[in-house]
């Protein structure tokens, strides 16, 4: 079976590194797959990058713009919303033509539109849509805190001045995706169950195929290591407790470093520290109350295999998530987990088993369960369960042959709507 995953970028954000290591694991149990992306950032000969244009950039560009001015030029949210209005027809290219399914993964900010999309439909090949959040169900936005708007027209956009309007941008976006569903079938696959129920209530996907499968990951490169080799390639205390915290931006509000930093003054651990990995570490650091090691952000995969292997506790007080990478990345390597009880997050982390859920948005059992891990639980078991959890649910081989019967699935359904 020849399958070609496309999203925007190669290696760029959660959803990338997921379509990459799927792309991995599906070459490496039977079927032959190839990515297609906007953004190639290494020499694989399986992933293909888009026909170079000067309209790609243009595309992205573009799509802002409309977006920047339906905000009355505020940049507050200027990147929670996608309107999906300028992309790549993609049909024509060979490795569309030879495919025999069509995954897509996170294919906006310019590369593909709702009409790019529409044309896959119609191209008449079965099409998977695997959701790293929930803008495939709604009209603009990529995640929902709390918002229950998004299971109908989005007429009451909370993002968006002047909700409500029988105009409203957000219906004029919901019905440009309902058209552009009426001319075929996706079957549509959540990283988590939380995902898969959310999708369920949209009005959007109603009619169309929605279960949950999660991210792979390689337990080959992700496994336990040496802390202290570890600590000393990296340049880290030896003899201090290491927090880590770990995003793409780590100044992006939703990933919680508020409620961290707030958890750290609580804590009361003269020997404890915190890591930073991502974009704008520094930023950070006056803020947090601990000594702070902020290693910006980091491509090379041994180098975040490291980091992991360095750290104590990995912690994730994220405001919204689906089935986060990092918390599957840091239990492969044998750490314990603390996040908020929220999306997916409860599904990775087994409560005092593998790590700790705190109440969703509470600094203060945050600390608790940091400080539980940290000096009162059975840290060896912990991480023996961290990473019997992954291995049992997240392993390529695990992941792969779920995918591939879904592929048969969607031919199937494919042929039943014709």
């Amino acid at each position: 079976m020849r399958v070609l995953i496309i999203n925007t970028s190669e290696r760029t954000g959660g959803a990338a590194v997921a379509a990459s290591r799927l792309m991995k694991a599906l070459n490496n149990h039977g079927a032959k797959a190839k990515m297609l992306v906007r953004d190639k950032d290494t020499e694989s000969l399986t992933v293909v990058p888009l026909p170079h244009s000067p309209r790609l950039r243009w595309q992205f560009l573009w799509e802002r713009l409309v977006i920047f001015c339906r905000l009355h030029f505020s940049r507050q949210h200027l990147f929670e919303v996608d309107i999906a209005n300028a992309g790549s027809d993609v049909t024509k290219l060979p490795e569309f033509q030879e495919a025999d399914v069509i995954h897509l993964h996170w294919i906006n900010q310019g590369m593909l539109s709702l009409k790019g999309i529409q044309k896959i439909l119609q191209s008449g090949k079965p099409v998977v849509w695997t959701m790293h959040d929930i803008w495939p169900a709604t009209a603009l936005c990529h995640v929902t805190l709390g918002c229950q708007h998004f299971t109908t027209q989005c007429a009451h956009c909370r993002l968006l001045p002047g909700g409500g309007s029988s105009n409203d941008f957000s219906t004029t976006i919901w019905r440009r995706k309902q058209r552009m569903l009426s001319d075929g079938s996706i079957y549509f696959v959540a990283c988590s169950h939380w995902l898969e129920s959310e999708a369920k209530r949209s009005a959007l996907l109603k009619g169309q195929k929605i279960t949950s499968i999660p991210n792979p990951i390689d337990t080959r490169i992700y496994k336990k290591g040496d802390k202290q080799v570890a600590r000393q390639r990296l340049g880290l205390p030896l003899d201090k407790k290491l927090i880590l915290f770990a995003s793409q931006r780590v100044t992006n509000a939703n990933k919680g470093m508020d409620y961290l930093i707030e958890a750290c003054r609580q804590l009361q651990l003269p020997d404890a520290a915190v890591v930073i990995l991502g974009g704008h570490a520094e930023e950070v650091v006056p803020q947090l109350p601990l000594e702070a090691y902020p290693l910006g952000y980091v491509n090379e995969e041994q180098r975040i295999v490291d980091v992991y292997h360095a750290a104590d506790v990995f912690v994730l007080p994220s405001l919204s998530e689906n089935l986060p990478n990092t918390i599957m990345e840091a239990m492969a390597c044998g750490v314990p987990c603390v996040g908020f009880k929220v999306g997916g997050i409860p599904e990775e982390i087994d409560h005092r088993r593998n790590g700790y859920v705190a109440e969703y948005r509470n600094a203060e059992d945050l600390a608790r369960g940091i400080r539980w891990i940290l000096t009162e639980a059975d840290y060896e078991a912990l991480s023996k369960n961290a990473v019997h959890k992954v291995m049992q649910n997240y392993s390529q081989q695990s992941v792969a042959l779920k995918y591939l019967d879904v592929y048969h699935q969607a031919q199937a359904f494919k042929h039943y709507r014709l």
